[in-house]
């Protein structure tokens, strides 16, 4: 039998693993149980071992969700492979954006709908199939890596790898938490932007105090706050923040229609920034306002609030650095205070970003096994967000080749309300995996 006829035996029950774990609600964020995060680590386990992986364990370090670990060792030199994926889920959001119950697995239209369909437990799904596929003797070495962390930033990544770094060393690393072009239209990822954030707080009174009694003579914090957030942008949107880098991105064929489409732009809204359309989402710096603490419109009141917080987002180009975009970042926030209000500048998260070779072998196979899997060759595409164990990993293995795949496409919506799977596109990506798997097995450690 063919890879291919061997793979269309096995989908019915990688399909039903997958409900499975979207069944568990698994959100790693704080004030969520973190209970399902240990149930779908558990269940990750079990259908891992049902799938023909060996040594399947569950790894644990103090203060940290569980990931899980498995491994089917090389035979004969061939080389060994590191599938990643990851088994926490975002929160789900309000339950009356949701069309169908966010963690009860729903067919609609040849799309698998709820929390984690996509974002990443298909990842999980796509590994399970490739060692089903292989009957659990692959080609290859095979070792697996299902974190349980990454929805909130892989806080622990570092520690993790210290302490089982050499248990996950491998010749290719495979990554499959990414986008692809378009539905059909397979991608291998080759750049991440990086991240910085921070929290800035304006005060400019020790208590609230009357609007009609003090009005005009001294200025509230929200107010102050608003201008201090308005200088992040020029006029055109472009980011204004000094000293952060930005580079060239492909084109390709992303229209501004397509991409409003894929972005649910309300109509009248205008880009900003500069660039061509690729370069603006993948290889330039982008600055947003995540969050705001002031007093609700329904409680407010006509007093000047005398102290004012937000947080505020960066994403930074492939090529710059964490330490100097944040400290670019922190100055200009804090130089551009008006009336001698007294601002104070908190750093955030950082994470690099990340750009991955593409002239070795794997990437050459993994080329070659999309191109046969969706009979179409993958687009080399940029990501511009972050995903923190991708430069981590490159860090701790400088040697593996790093593959960068995916089950998504534009209207997946991971992290939003109706996230949802296209089915074709992800039994295409779990014929390319079991594909690559096949091809690596010719590549000398």
């Amino acid at each position: 039998m063919t890879v291919a006829e061997r793979l269309t035996g096995v989908l019915p029950q990688v399909r039903q693993d997958l409900e499975r774990l979207v069944r568990i609600p698994s959100v790693s964020a704080p004030g969520f149980d973190p209970e399902e995060v240990v149930r779908a680590a558990t269940a990750t386990a079990e259908v891992l071992e049902a799938s023909g992986l060996g040594a399947v364990r569950i790894l644990e370090m103090e203060g940290e969700h569980p990931a899980v670990y498995g491994e089917t060792p090389a035979q004969d030199g061939a080389p060994t492979v590191l599938l990643y994926a990851h088994h926490d889920v975002q929160p789900p959001g309000r339950p009356e954006d949701w069309m169908s119950p966010p963690f009860e697995p729903t067919e609609r239209a040849g799309r698998l709908y709820g929390r984690g369909t996509a974002d990443d437990k298909a990842g999980i799904a796509v590994h399970a199939a490739a060692l089903r596929t292989h009957e659990g003797s692959p080609p290859v070495g095979v070792k697996v890596l299902i974190e349980g962390e990454e929805e909130i930033g892989s806080p622990n990544l570092p520690g993790f790898l210290e302490r089982y770094g050499e248990d996950l060393r491998a010749d290719v690393i495979v990554l499959a938490d990414m986008v692809n072009w378009r539905v059909g239209q397979p991608a291998l990822t080759t750049s991440l932007r990086g991240l910085v954030d921070c929290y800035v707080e304006v005060r400019t009174l020790e208590h609230g105090i009357h609007s009609g009694m003090f009005g005009g003579a001294f200025p509230d914090a929200l107010s102050v706050l608003c201008r201090i957030l308005a200088t992040l942008h020029d006029d055109d949107g472009s980011v204004a923040v000094p000293g952060l880098s930005s580079g060239p991105a492909d084109e390709l064929d992303l229209t501004e229609a397509e991409l409003r489409a894929q972005a649910g732009a309300v109509e009248g809204v205008a880009l900003i920034g500069w660039g061509s359309l690729t370069e603006r989402v993948w290889t330039m710096p982008a600055v947003s306002v995540l969050a705001i603490d002031a007093p609700p419109v329904a409680e407010a009141s006509n007093t000047l609030v005398p102290a004012a917080r937000a947080k505020v987002s960066l994403r930074i180009a492939p090529g710059d650095s964490p330490e100097e975009a944040m400290r670019a970042l922190l100055d200009h926030l804090r130089s551009n205070a008006p009336w001698g209000a007294r601002v104070t500048v908190r750093p955030g998260a950082a994470a690099w970003p990340y750009a991955a070779r593409t002239d070795g072998p794997a990437y050459r196979a993994a080329s070659s096994a999309f191109e046969d899997a969706w009979g179409v060759p993958p687009v080399q595409v940029g990501a511009g967000g972050t995903i923190p164990f991708v430069a981590a990993f490159a860090e701790a293995f400088p040697e593996a080749e790093i593959l960068m795949t995916g089950v998504e496409d534009p209207d997946t919506r991971a992290h939003g309300a109706n996230e949802s799977l296209h089915l074709g596109d992800f039994e295409r990506a779990c014929l390319a995996e079991s594909l690559l798997l096949e091809r690596l097995a010719s590549r000398t450690p």
